[in-house]
Formats: structure tokens, C-alpha cells, sequence
């Protein structure tokens, strides 16, 4: 049990590290080149440093639950861009998409 848990405090810290140069490259590069100036202003979106940092947790960490909250979270901040980018099914695949996930989560837990 010791071992396992010092490779997910190992993991932890990777992921937590190659997040922070992730967005410490971005905003370095943010103030050389100005992502707004090049037509990618959504780069830079506070936002999207979860969405980021989701990935990199996802990417870099063995145990995926904190990249999967942490995408959650990026997906219910931006639930109006994710509601417009699938239209008119929105209506009815957000609410059972969550359904869906809600019962596979439940599902788990119990287990």
C-alpha cells in the first residue's frame, strides 16, 4: 500500500508540475506574441486554464477521477458553448448525457 501510494503522490506531482509549465509557457508566449493579435484570443481564457489543466492531469496521472472533475467543471463553466456547438440536440442530449453519466457514476460508487 505504501508503494502505491507514493507513485500516486509521484503521479500528482507530474501532472501538477506539467500543468504549471503548460500555462507559464502560455502566458509567456501570450506576452511576446499576443494570442488575441493572431485571431486566438480564446487561448488565454481563464476558462480554459482548467480545460488545461484536465488535460494534463488526464495525460500525466494514473488515477483519472481529479482530470475527469476537473473537465466537469471546464464543461459546466462553458455549458452555454457546449450547448451551442451541439445546436438542436442540446434539447435532448445534454439531459441524457447527464443521466447517463449520473447513473454510470452512481453505478460505480456502489460498487
Amino acid at each position: 500500500m505504501g508503494a502505491a501510494k507514493a507513485n500516486n503522490s509521484k503521479d500528482t506531482y507530474m501532472a501538477t508540475a506539467v500543468t504549471f509549465m503548460v500555462i507559464g509557457a502560455l502566458y509567456l508566449i501570450d506576452k511576446l506574441i499576443h494570442f488575441s493579435s493572431i485571431g486566438l484570443p480564446w487561448v488565454m481564457n481563464k476558462d480554459n486554464m482548467l480545460l488545461y489543466a484536465s488535460i494534463c492531469f488526464l495525460i500525466f496521472k494514473r488515477d483519472k477521477s481529479i482530470g475527469f472533475v476537473l473537465l466537469g467543471l471546464w464543461l459546466v463553466m462553458n455549458i452555454g458553448l457546449v450547448m451551442s456547438l451541439l445546436g438542436s440536440l442540446s434539447g435532448y442530449l445534454l439531459p441524457l448525457t447527464l443521466l447517463i453519466i449520473g447513473i454510470i457514476l452512481f453505478w460505480i460508487a456502489k460498487r
